[in-house]
């Protein structure tokens, strides 16, 4: 009976134990709620760091649920992420200078590759040489306040064209490209996905490719957050800023491993592992290379085109540099 009365009384021990245990683990916290703004559709492959940071849990890892919401534009991103609409917007790393000027408070703080996402995208067949026989011809762009546009005003203007030389036309993110394979324009201003399409579509065109800063140093895509949020919430912007990069590496170091969960994380690309490799590849040529850190800002680059839209009356005042953009949460 002794023996009975000690294992009950040791049992309890063990148990009271176990419980202070239980009361003393802390309970880990829900993951923050967070609306990303995209510029475009989230499906296009344009966005896959972003969707590759969500799918391997780079954002949960962080804290974070991200999910996304799409504006009209980099541009609106800039203007809703400034009005204090959403956390956390994508646009063009030189977005900051279109807005800033008119009172948004918003720096890029950190630019997904060296290069530009714009590509001058021409069909040769239709007797177009050189950026200068684009006179008097059609070319199909996203939209007339969207950074790629700007991007292509630059092009012409290297080159001694205005927008007035050419047949510019708004079409949306599709009918780029579409209304160029269908030879209904004769070079679009095209991002790496659009200009994949093109190529695969049209093999038998003479196509060629002229990346923007090849001509004009425009950007790549930018994570863009208020002043406000830098402010006052800096180890959020960090942590956000930490899993888009590592997302953005993934694609750069494996493209077809990244490919083979982008498309299941974006399902609207079933079956085409193949394509968004080759459309991967081609991002990490045309836009993701060329950084010494990956995100940094260049800050020669941003300062060059805030004259150029000043010189050309797409901003009415300049603002300084420093307030465009922050390179602190990239190390």
């Amino acid at each position: 009976m002794k023996n009975l009365k000690r294992a009950f009384i040791s049992a309890f021990a063990v148990l009271g134990l176990i419980l202070s245990s239980v009361a003393k683990t802390p309970v880990a916290e829900a993951a923050e709620d967070v609306t990303y703004l995209l510029p475009a559709p989230a499906f296009l492959p344009a966005f896959a760091p972003w969707m590759m940071a969500k799918h391997r849990g780079y954002f949960e890892a962080e804290g974070l649920n991200v999910t996304f919401q799409v504006a009209k534009g980099g541009v609106d991103v800039a203007k809703q992420v400034g009005a204090g609409n959403a956390l956390v917007g994508g646009a063009i790393g030189d977005t900051p200078i279109l807005v800033r000027s008119n009172g948004v408070p918003v720096k890029a703080v950190a630019v997904l590759g060296g290069r530009s996402l714009m590509q001058l995208v021409i069909n040769k067949g239709k007797g177009i040489e050189s950026i200068k026989d684009l006179k008097g011809k059609t070319i199909t762009t996203l939209a007339f306040q969207d950074t790629t546009f700007f991007a292509l005003l630059g092009m012409l203007a290297s080159q001694g064209l205005g927008k007035n030389d050419v047949n510019a036309q708004a079409v949306g993110p599709v009918n780029v490209w579409k209304m160029f394979v269908a030879g209904e324009a004769d070079a679009m201003a095209s991002v790496p996905d659009w200009t994949y399409l093109a190529l695969q579509m049209r093999p038998e065109w003479d196509i060629e490719i002229i990346p923007s800063d090849t001509h004009f140093r425009s950007m790549a895509q930018a994570i863009i957050v208020s002043d406000k949020v830098i402010e006052e919430r800096p180890e959020f912007v960090r942590s956000l800023v930490r899993a888009t990069l590592k997302g953005l590496r993934d694609i750069m170091e494996d493209p077809a491993g990244a490919a083979i969960d982008y498309v299941k994380a974006v399902p609207q690309h079933k079956g085409k592992e193949k394509d968004m490799e080759g459309t991967f590849r081609m991002f990490t040529e045309y836009v993701y290379s060329g950084q010494n850190t990956l995100g940094e800002m260049d800050v020669e680059r941003l300062t060059a085109l805030q004259q150029f839209y000043l010189d050309q009356g797409i901003i009415r005042r300049s603002t300084a540099v420093d307030d465009l953009y922050t390179n602190e949460f990239i190390r």
